[in-house]
């Protein structure tokens, strides 16, 4: 009897009851993982005794013996087991990795890999991959779940909210984190309004903070802190089509038609292989910026261990790449020990002006099927959108870095040398989408704030990890413009014609930027007259708060902590605006398109 034989009677064996037996399966997976999900948040956010953490450990424990039993019991109700094993690779390297570790742990009483990560400093490796782990494995439930529940593809729910529903998942879900006893140093728990802000900036990448990122949160925090940074960084092509993606039935016509619309492609690549894509380069970019960051510290910074190193380095490099702008130093780069470390400001600038340039504008820059497309064909270029992205980046860069030096050279920038002028006048120019600052933004002149102003209300470009009307806007409004100085019929921009629906957008997008941010800095000066009657301060203060929490910035002048809670509930809304898009909180709130099938006798009337 031939191999194929025996296998093809076990599966007509298997066949039977394989319904029964994996449904049944999936039911306790779910059970268990949020079992074990509720078990990681008593086990980290408390204190607890000795005996309360031996029990809760085993239940983790417990888990994680499940997750095993459930991939053997799947592997063998497969028809084609080594498909699903190439399948599931990652998942069973965990595997492999939990069995490995199981049987170290009961053979000779020590984990191969907490021994091994502990030799070179990281003490902390069994919680941040116990937490790792069981956040995957959660994940790989709600997409099982969604993918066979019937229910859910036939869920009518606009793209729009969709994506602004996924925001404030995480957004309160971080909130909830926070506030837990063992995130912070206080005694107690950290505030509502404190944790929501907090949540909120950090998963909408602004990096504006009420308390002192080192000095307030405990290393448990400061992991939350950066699992939302990544996980908004995401932004809302990764993040917010996830529950779509979970879907057996993928995306639909309208939200590629939304995907499309912020991505500024033509085309749309399938959204999961989309997310697959984004989440392995930027975290591949992050990655070698760590790198160049360990490399790079100053000995003046006294790291307790090389896992603080290795962590402050990972750190600082998913804030840079995510546009967060929040940093592990008090008064962020502009502290002490790293103010004149050019080198870490120079890797930070090209992790920010990459962050903020957009991935799609990097794949089509960097993939190495389109460059040896180029290379063979030299007469192809870069698609239009990332030449918008890249130019107009490049031209905003260079604008504000040549203001600040000239505006700012006797002023923040007087001890420094002419090597550190230039580096802190690109710096501080690059980080108009970021937050991150090499100097204190207090003391900054009023004239070139405004020009931060202006800048943070630009902002970064398309499908990016940075806030602001977009660069495409200001591309697609500066072409308008020109054609109609220059009396032309059509606007052109890169031997392109801005059709009529783009210009429409672009007005739109700008025109329900300043509003909003003309009516949120009113409600602001209502709210906040502390701040308006401190001494050495304004309105520009309070203005240039709203424009940096709208834009997903971060830069402050130093007010953010004096805000009243309501003022900082008007900058969570600002942020969050910021974060998914004007356009698609006026879609979210527009309702059902009505019929335009027809069109009234044009008006003439004086413009200007």
């Amino acid at each position: 009897m031939s191999l194929n034989s025996i296998r093809e009677r076990i599966n007509i064996w298997l066949f039977g009851h394989k319904d029964m037996v994996l449904r049944t399966a999936k039911v306790l997976n779910i059970f268990v993982s949020i079992t074990a999900i509720l078990t990681l948040v008593v086990y980290y956010g408390f204190d607890h005794s000795e005996e309360d953490s031996k029990l809760l450990f085993k239940i983790i424990k417990g888990s994680f013996a499940f997750y095993v039993f459930h991939y053997i019991l799947r592997f063998i109700y497969d028809f084609h087991p080594l498909q699903m094993l190439k399948r599931t690779w990652f998942e069973g390297l965990l595997m492999f990795i939990l069995v490995l570790e199981a049987i170290s742990y009961n053979l000779f009483d020590t984990l191969v890999l907490e021994r091994l990560f502990n030799s070179i400093g990281l003490f902390k490796f069994r919680d941040i991959s116990t937490l790792f782990i069981q956040v995957y494995f959660f994940i790989v439930v709600l997409i099982e779940f969604s993918r066979s529940s019937n229910y859910i593809p036939k869920i009518k729910i606009h793209p729009s909210w969709l994506f602004i529903a996924s925001f404030l998942i995480l957004i309160f879900s971080g909130t909830g984190l926070l506030m837990l006893p063992e995130m912070t140093t206080i005694e107690g728990s950290m505030n509502f309004v404190d944790a929501l802000f907090t949540s909120t900036s950090a998963t909408c990448v602004t990096g504006l903070m009420v308390e002192d990122t080192p000095n307030f949160f405990t290393l448990k925090g400061q992991i939350v802190l950066m699992a939302l940074i990544k996980l908004g960084g995401l932004n809302i092509i990764a993040f917010g089509s996830f529950l779509a993606l979970a879907s057996r039935f993928g995306l639909g016509l309208k939200q590629h038609d939304v995907l499309e619309d912020f991505m500024n492609r033509d085309t749309v690549t399938s959204a999961r292989g989309m997310l697959s894509k984004v989440v392995i380069w930027s975290t591949a970019i992050e990655l070698v910026g760590a790198l160049l960051m360990y490399m790079f510290w100053s000995a003046k910074i006294p790291f307790a261990s090389v896992g603080e190193r290795i962590f402050f380095s990972i750190f600082h490099s998913v804030s840079a790449f995510n546009n967060a702008g929040i940093s592990l130093f008090t008064n962020g780069l502009a502290a002490d020990v790293v103010a004149d470390n050019y080198f870490i400001h120079w890797i930070v600038t090209i992790l920010v002006f990459f962050g903020a340039l957009g991935m799609m504008a990097v794949f089509d820059l960097f993939d190495p099927k389109r460059l040896r497309e180029r290379m063979v064909n030299p007469w192809k270029q870069i698609n239009f959108p990332t030449k918008i992205a890249l130019y107009f980046s490049i031209y905003l860069v260079l604008i504000g870095a040549v203001l600040y030096f000239f505006l700012e050279y006797n002023n923040t920038m007087a001890e420094q040398s002419m090597f550190g002028k230039i580096t802190t006048s690109f710096f501080q120019s690059v980080t108009r989408t970021s937050g991150f600052n090499s100097v204190d933004i207090g003391a900054v002149g009023v004239p070139m704030l405004f020009v931060l102003i202006i800048l943070m209300f630009i902002g970064s470009s398309s499908s990016s990890t940075g806030g602001g009307i977009k660069t495409s806007t200001l591309a697609i409004i500066y072409a308008d413009v020109m054609a109609t100085i220059k009396g032309r019929q059509y606007a052109e921009l890169y031997k392109r014609t801005i059709g009529p629906l783009l210009k429409s957008r672009a007005y739109s997008v700008l025109l329900i930027f300043i509003i909003g941010n003309l009516v949120a800095t009113f409600l602001l000066t209502i709210t906040e007259p502390q701040i308006l009657a401190a001494e050495g301060r304004g309105i520009l203060d309070i203005m240039f708060e709203q424009v940096s929490a709208m834009g997903t910035v971060g830069l402050s002048t130093g007010i953010t902590a004096d805000f009243t809670p309501i003022g900082k509930i008007i900058l969570v809304l600002s942020m969050l605006v910021g974060r998914v898009g004007t356009l698609t909180v006026a879609f979210a709130l527009s309702g059902g398109a009505t019929s335009n099938n027809y069109k009234y006798p044009e008006g003439h009337t004086m413009v200007g």
